[in-house]
Formats: C-alpha cells, sequence, structure tokens
C-alpha cells in the first residue's frame, strides 16, 4: 500500500515524486521507458533549459495556451523555486537571452541527475519498463493501478504522462486515457510548435529549401488579412514548407485559423525588414539604386539580404535580371517593397503531432482545482505536466509549467487523505 502513486517519470512525474517524497515515505515511481527524464535530456539541444527567468506575467504571455491557470500554483511552487531547486542540489544555472535558464555546464543530464538522485536519497520506488494498464478506484477509495504483471494500491495517484508529441520519449497519450476513466474530458488535441507545410509553387520547386532568414517577422493573417499573430525571429524555408523559431510559435494558430475560417489553407506574411518603417526602407533602397543607375539592381541590392531571398523577391515583383534602375518602373518598385515589407503566401497545416515538440489540448482544466492540482472529478486524484491543456512557446515555459504542476501535485497528493 502506498501512499502516493506517479505515473510517468518526465519532468513533471520527478517533480511530483520529490514533492509527493518530502511528506511520505511511501511513494512510487512507474515509467514504461528505461531511464527517466527523457524528454529533458533532449530539451533545449541537449542543454536543458530547465526555466525562464521573466516576470510572471511576461511568462503567462508566452504560454499563449491557457497560461493565466498557471497563477495560482505559482503562489506554491514557481520559477525562482525551480532555480533555487537545480542551484541548491549543485546544478548551478545561468541566464541566456529573454530570461531563459540553462545549467552553466550545458549538460541536460545534469538536470535530469539532480532529480532523479533527490528522489531516490528520498527513497521513492522506481519501476523502470513498467507500463501502466489500467488505472481504478477501489470500493473502500484507494487507487488501483495495473501493470503488465502487478497490481499496486494507494491512497493518491499522480498521472503525469506527457502528452503525444515526441513519442520516442514514452509520450503516447496513455494519460488521456487514465484521466477519462475517471470521468475527465479531453480537449482536442494538436501539435504546436512544430514546422509549418505549404505546397505553394516556390516550395514545391524547392527554390528556397535550406535558406535561413535572421530576425524578421511572420504573421498569421486572420481571414480579413489582419495579423493574428507575428512573431519577430529567424526563419527557414524547408523542403515542405518553413520552420525555424519564429514557424515554431506561429504553428498553433494556423490550426486555430484553420478552426475559424473553417479551411485548409491560411496566409502568412513575411517583413524581412521589420525594423524599418516603409518610408525608410523606400529610401534605403532608392539611395542604393541612384548610386549606380546603370548597374543591375541584383547587383545595386546585393547584401542588402540573403541573394537568393533578393533574386525571389525580384522574381516576385515582376523585376528581371537585367533590369537597372532606368528602367524600373514606378509599378515595379511598389511591388518590390511590398513583397520586403509582406510578401503574402498560402499555407495548408503543420507536420503531424508526433513531430510537434509540444501538444496542444488535453485534461481540460475547467476539471482541476488550480491550487492543488486535485481533479474535480475524483479525490485523490492529480494531473499535471503536459497531459494538461496548457502548452507554451520554447523558452523553458513547457518545463516551467510541468516543473510547477509537478511539484504543486505532488505535494498535495504526498499528504493528502480520503477523508480530505
Amino acid at each position: 500500500m502506498y501512499q502516493t502513486i506517479i505515473i510517468g517519470g518526465g519532468p513533471s512525474g520527478l517533480m511530483a515524486a520529490f514533492a509527493a517524497s518530502e511528506h511520505s515515505d511511501k511513494v512510487l515511481l512507474l515509467e514504461k521507458k528505461k531511464g527517466l527524464g527523457r524528454k529533458l535530456k533532449i530539451s533545449g539541444g541537449g542543454r536543458c533549459n530547465v526555466t525562464n527567468r521573466l516576470p510572471y506575467a511576461e511568462i503567462i504571455e508566452n504560454i499563449p495556451g491557457n497560461g493565466k491557470f498557471l497563477y495560482s500554483p505559482f503562489s506554491v511552487f514557481d520559477n525562482e523555486s525551480i532555480i533555487e531547486f537545480f542551484e541548491s542540489r549543485g546544478v548551478k544555472l545561468k541566464e541566456e537571452d529573454h530570461g531563459r535558464m540553462f545549467p552553466m555546464s550545458n549538460k541536460a543530464q545534469d538536470v535530469v541527475d539532480a532529480l532523479v538522485n533527490t528522489i531516490k536519497s528520498n527513497n521513492v520506488e522506481i519501476r523502470e519498463e513498467t507500463v501502466v494498464k489500467n488505472v481504478a478506484i477501489s470500493e473502500n477509495g484507494h487507487f488501483i493501478v495495473r501493470t503488465q504483471s502487478e497490481t499496486f494500491e494507494s491512497t493518491s495517484l499522480v498521472i503525469a504522462t506527457g502528452g503525444t508529441s515526441v513519442p520516442q520519449t514514452g509520450s503516447t497519450g496513455d494519460g488521456y486515457v487514465f484521466a477519462e476513466q475517471f470521468g475527465h474530458s479531453i480537449t482536442e488535441l494538436f501539435p504546436t510548435e512544430v514546422p509549418i507545410t505549404s505546397s505553394e509553387p516556390f516550395i514545391k520547386s524547392r527554390q528556397l529549401k535550406g535558406l535561413s532568414l535572421r530576425d524578421v517577422e511572420l504573421s498569421v493573417l486572420k481571414k480579413n488579412g489582419k495579423k493574428r499573430i507575428s512573431h519577430q525571429m529567424d526563419m527557414i524555408f524547408t523542403h515542405f514548407g518553413i520552420s525555424g523559431p519564429a514557424a515554431l510559435r506561429c504553428s498553433q494558430f494556423i490550426y486555430k485559423e484553420q478552426k475559424n475560417q473553417k479551411k485548409q489553407d491560411i496566409k502568412m506574411q513575411l517583413d524581412v525588414f521589420p525594423d524599418l518603417k516603409r518610408t525608410q526602407l523606400e529610401e534605403k533602397i532608392l539611395t542604393l539604386l541612384k548610386d549606380e543607375p546603370d548597374k543591375y539592381l541584383k547587383n545595386s541590392l546585393r547584401g542588402l539580404l540573403e541573394e537568393r531571398y533578393l533574386l525571389f523577391m525580384l522574381e516576385q515583383s515582376g523585376i528581371d535580371n537585367d533590369t537597372t534602375h532606368h528602367h524600373l518602373s514606378n509599378q515595379q518598385f511598389i511591388s518590390l517593397i511590398d513583397n520586403l515589407k509582406g510578401f503574402t503566401f498560402t499555407v495548408n497545416g503543420t507536420l503531424p503531432i508526433e513531430k510537434a515538440f509540444v501538444t496542444g489540448g488535453g485534461v481540460s482544466l475547467k476539471e482541476l482545482w488550480p491550487k492543488t492540482m486535485m481533479s474535480k472529478k475524483q479525490a485523490g486524484l492529480f494531473l499535471c505536466g503536459e497531459v494538461l491543456d496548457i502548452h507554451g512557446y520554447t523558452g523553458g515555459y513547457n518545463i516551467t509549467s510541468a516543473l510547477v504542476t509537478g511539484n504543486v501535485s505532488g505535494n498535495e497528493a504526498g499528504k493528502f487523505k480520503p477523508e480530505d
């Protein structure tokens, strides 16, 4: 008989095991794969962006999928608590751009080791390669957890199984099934932080494949042509569409606009000079052209931006390779500026959820008490991490959400008594 059983050995499950074991020495952690913290090991390119040091309001802003829900758990355990947790266990952290926190060693393994060593020293019983087949509640109110070969019983249960993205780490959606067995509803699942697909001719011809653009503004357009969301970051053209930080951040809004517009094809817009006003860009280009009026435009403007993209922009604006400033019509000039400041193209979706970094959707938050992460459907049941309908951008926001909700869940599960 255990006080708490935790299903899932990812970031939220490990943190839940730590918090629960601070209250009880009868804690069992079940992980279906070999090795704990598999998603942590590959996060941040193997460096593990463990949290973010921005103020609450900015962290919430970077979790467009129900981030406001986290205000309540943050009052119990927050980003500064995460930093203190790791640093007090010998993992010194450093701050990089946009508040992102990484281990000084640049090794994700150090983060995983700190969590695993902590729960081991707190006598958490760990079972790897143990697949949970079924969860239920007994007549006396205990949780019954059945694996492929054994049955376990506990006073409280924490579901920390992750979403369905990066399935090789073990996130294959089991937690949704378990949550539904206790009466929970699952909102529609969709990929977020995932590359975007397009069947535009210039994508199909691979004309721009492999081309990276730095610090551009990429926007998803609403039906009326206004911007739904914009992100100013780097991006890359691929053989199937677009990727890179700006595209990943826009991806969830492609899904949302497809729902809103009730159609597959959505317009996106690309501004390669987001820091220049239109008039400033006109002046800049006119100056370059007037300096060398007899030169081909493609030569006069060389160095203004990536050469492949410059040639593509001239082509899109109806300007031939041998056009000089003397032969440039006013209409062609306006068209070139239009394209540089707002090249509009069509996309038709994203790569599938298995290719996404983060799962959108999950267990409905309306069915949880935010201060304790306990289910409103079943006393003693706690849910945390990516199994919930919470999703953020990359930058330490999803791991923050997982560690915070994991800590609050485990803390409450570890001291839960049925009469609570």
